[in-house]
């Protein structure tokens, strides 16, 4: 699945939830799709827990 697509469906279901649930429910819906995203990114490994902590002169070395 493209990175279009995934796009698409998370924009879907934001709006679903924005329209049915209010804004309150679109603000969940949002927070725990980043919080999903995060978790995905540890998982691939493409983020190690240490990159939230270390400074930014120490990241480009």
């Amino acid at each position: 699945m493209n990175m279009a697509v995934v796009g698409m469906i998370a924009g879907m279901a934001l709006a679903f939830a924005g329209y049915f649930g209010g804004f309150g429910a679109f603000l969940l819906v949002a927070a725990l799709g980043a919080v999903g995203f995060v978790v995905g990114r540890f998982l691939e490994g493409d983020l190690e827990f240490g990159d939230f902590f270390r400074s930014r002169d120490e990241r480009r070395r």
